[in-house]
């Protein structure tokens, strides 16, 4: 009953008639989609998006916490913490506001800089190469302090016996993060490894639609803000085929998550359930 709305996906849906009156399509709303010259392009474009984040964002955070656990100089650590977690509540819109500040081709920092040193300037906003560099690179100094955290949680939890007995063996730091530390860890960095290949298909539509512009859309048109275009952005308001495409998202990202479930199961006897 809670999910009641899904049904929509497999009808023409009109709001005067409601859910039950409307008519009966079955999988015609999913057939339209993958036939859609649209299909392919922001496929491509969410898990182009989503690998990139995942690859260059899910190691730094580890890296972090290993590098702040290890660290002797109090001081030093808590600052550092202080300035990698302050972005995280940085909202997105604002987040946003300074990406396009700080890229301005007119007025924004990095365009003065290239102005300064005699090269022009580049409109890195209206590329469609550079957008999901921008997307990623902000997010990841934005998050990177704060999912740290979980990780510092999990290296506090370490034996403190085996670093003693290392050192007696002659283990140097490094020996001791990559010996110790890492594998102590690694049922944790299993678990969020699975937590975030299991919404690959998921990006945020907040942010990804506020660095859209009609120059980078051929590569930042991503599925969630095809959703919008399709049943509130361009006035066409077809409920039925949005919802399609979402139930389709969704479908697959649950796919993901037993998938890949599975495989770290039998590789490393570590999953969610």
């Amino acid at each position: 009953v809670p999910m009641v709305g899904i049904t929509i996906a497999f009808k023409n849906y009109r709001p005067i008639n409601g859910i039950w009156g409307s008519t009966w399509v079955g999988f015609d709303n999913f057939t339209r989609f993958f036939k859609s010259y649209q299909f392919q392009r922001v496929l491509t474009n969410t898990l182009g998006l989503s690998f990139y984040l995942l690859i260059a964002g899910f190691p730094i955070p580890i890296i972090l916490a290993l590098a702040l656990n290890a660290t002797l100089f109090k001081k030093f650590k808590r600052t550092v913490q202080f300035v990698t977690y302050m972005p995280h509540f940085i909202s997105t819109v604002v987040m946003v506001g300074i990406v396009l500040q700080f890229f301005n081709p007119h007025i924004g920092i990095f365009s003065r800089v290239l102005q300064a040193i005699g090269v022009s300037t580049i409109n890195l906003l209206g590329s469609p190469n550079v957008f999901k560099s921008l997307y990623v690179w902000s997010d990841v100094w934005q998050a990177a302090g704060w999912n740290s955290i979980i990780y510092l949680a999990s290296l506090s939890g370490v034996d403190t016996e085996l670093h003693e007995a290392a050192l007696m063996d002659g283990a140097t730091r490094f020996k001791r993060i990559l010996r110790i530390d890492l594998p102590c860890i690694m049922p944790t960095i299993t678990t969020m490894l699975l937590l975030n290949l299991g919404k690959i298909m998921n990006l945020g539509f907040e942010k990804v639609f506020l660095m859209q512009n009609p120059l980078n859309l051929r590569s930042s048109e991503i599925i969630s803000t095809y959703v919008y275009q399709v049943a509130l952005g361009s006035g066409m308001g077809d409920f039925s085929y949005a919802t399609a495409i979402g139930m389709f998202n969704s479908v697959v990202n649950f796919l993901l998550v037993l998938i890949v479930n599975e495989i770290a199961k039998r590789v490393g006897e570590t999953s969610l359930w």
